[in-house]
């Protein structure tokens, strides 16, 4: 604190504590998925009301995007769903690579126990999804196999420091691989057919990609470029555009392109010539060799943060406050006004998807950890119990924004089975929600002990 306030005058230094306070809550994944939820409720009550029909008619106001002869046609619906999620899709994608480089997913014997957990709690949930739908609309089958990571955690967060640190890394891990699995079946299951030659400059634009990563480049402008222009390009080919936004955060580099090792010798050079360059006595607009030497080291410690983290800050704040809860919005419009609540409670859909979260989740999870512990092929997490494990199950039926967007892409033209799914989805995150945070708070009554 001494050295801020040799730095900064007060103004300064309260603009300082403000923007930490602000970072505090942008980094708060509780408040972050409140604002989701207000969201949907939002668009539930509106779905309901006479603004509905202004609000449908603005969705389907067409939009085109593209640079001369080369654009692309959407309506605003099709632009949050398949370009601001693109961006979701990469902040998705950075936790990804971050994990594999130095989190959990780095060691695969670790990892393996809740990876193997999140395919339990990937087949059991489709499983009951086709038995009600065995007949019918069997397309929607990964609607309820998908984990909300962040409105998942945020309510996991809520229960404070009562929850051991081998529950938040177990189910972090869990929800993190069934992320990986959802973006798969995205992009195997629900593309349309694919066209050669957008595909083909995709894979082209991946290789540009790819190439400024090997050669080292370190700014973040070409890649968010031809990131775009990747986009663009998936967008045309009919496979889910959303997956540019995966591809890119692949590419982006996770390493930092200065030598660290050396780093505090360069600025121990530097110092004492800031210190002779610098006239205490002169305006800073006349000290120019003082000015370009501050640039210069500006320059480098930018280049110290990789481009991967930069990218993340750059993006996590707008993803967490505005992308989600507008994709929140624009997709749980819910409209049951006219709608026969007898037929809509018992649809298969409905039933598929609110079962498949509800009952396939919990009995997935606990199931597959169940039986990989009693094979001794792995063994639970430092603290973390059988009952815990259930609670992780329960928790893992909260499948928002995957479930939304995976319902959509299932049945793009059948309107009732959209508004079925939605509906089993919002009712069965609501319910796994307080059905996890109840159990949870009974079983972890205390605070929980510290890993040695």
């Amino acid at each position: 604190m001494a050295a801020t306030e040799q730095l900064f005058n007060v103004r300064e230094r309260k603009r300082f504590e403000r923007h930490d306070i602000w970072e505090r809550i942008a980094e708060n994944g509780t408040i972050s998925a409140a604002v989701m939820v207000f969201a949907a409720i939002a668009a539930v009550i509106c779905a309901n009301t006479d603004a509905y029909e202004a609000v449908h008619h603005f969705l389907e106001t067409p939009l085109y995007v593209g640079l001369g002869n080369l654009t692309a046609g959407l309506t605003v619906e099709l632009f949050v769903n398949d370009f601001l999620m693109a961006i979701f899709f990469l902040l998705v994608g950075i936790e990804l690579k971050y994990e594999m480089t130095v989190g959990e997913l780095k060691n695969p014997r670790q990892a393996m126990l809740p990876m193997l957990a999140a395919v339990g709690g990937v087949v059991v949930p489709a499983c009951i999804y086709l038995i009600f739908n065995h007949a019918g609309a069997r397309n929607g089958w990964a609607i309820p196999m998908a984990t909300d990571i962040a409105f998942a955690l945020g309510v996991l967060s809520l229960l404070g420091n009562r929850v051991p640190n081998g529950v938040r890394v177990f189910f972090s891990t869990l929800a993190i691989a069934d992320d990986l699995i959802s973006i798969a079946a995205i992009a195997i299951f629900y593309g349309q057919s694919p066209n050669p030659f957008w595909l083909g400059a995709a894979a082209l634009v991946t290789c540009a990609l790819v190439w400024l990563n090997k050669t080292q480049h370190y700014r973040l402008a070409p890649y968010s470029v031809l990131g775009l222009l990747l986009w663009f390009c998936m967008f045309k080919s009919g496979v889910h555009a959303t997956l540019a936004g995966v591809i890119l955060a692949f590419t982006i580099p996770a390493k930092c392109g200065v030598k660290l090792d050396s780093l505090t010798d360069w600025l121990g050079e530097c110092l004492p010539l800031l210190d002779d360059r610098y006239d205490d006595e002169a305006h800073i607009l006349g000290q120019h060799d003082f000015t370009v030497s501050t640039t210069k080291v500006e320059r480098v410690m930018h280049r110290v943060t990789p481009p991967l983290i930069r990218m993340e800050r750059l993006i996590s704040t707008p993803v967490n406050f505005v992308i989600l809860p507008i994709f929140a919005f624009v997709n749980a419009q819910v409209r049951l006004v006219g709608v026969d609540m007898s037929t809509l409670l018992t649809d298969p859909v409905t039933l598929g998807v609110y079962f498949g979260m509800l009952l396939g989740k919990p009995i997935g999870i606990f199931g597959m950890t169940f039986a990989l512990v009693k094979l001794k092929i792995s063994e639970l997490p430092h603290n973390v119990n059988w009952h815990m494990i259930a609670g992780v199950g329960i928790l893992g039926g909260i499948g928002f924004t995957m479930s939304i967007l995976i319902s959509g892409l299932a049945f793009p033209t059948a309107q009732f089975e959209v508004l079925a799914a939605k509906a089993a989805i919002l009712a069965g995150s609501v319910t796994a929600a307080v059905l996890g945070m109840i159990y949870m708070s009974v079983i972890c009554k205390h605070p929980a002990p510290k890993d040695e």
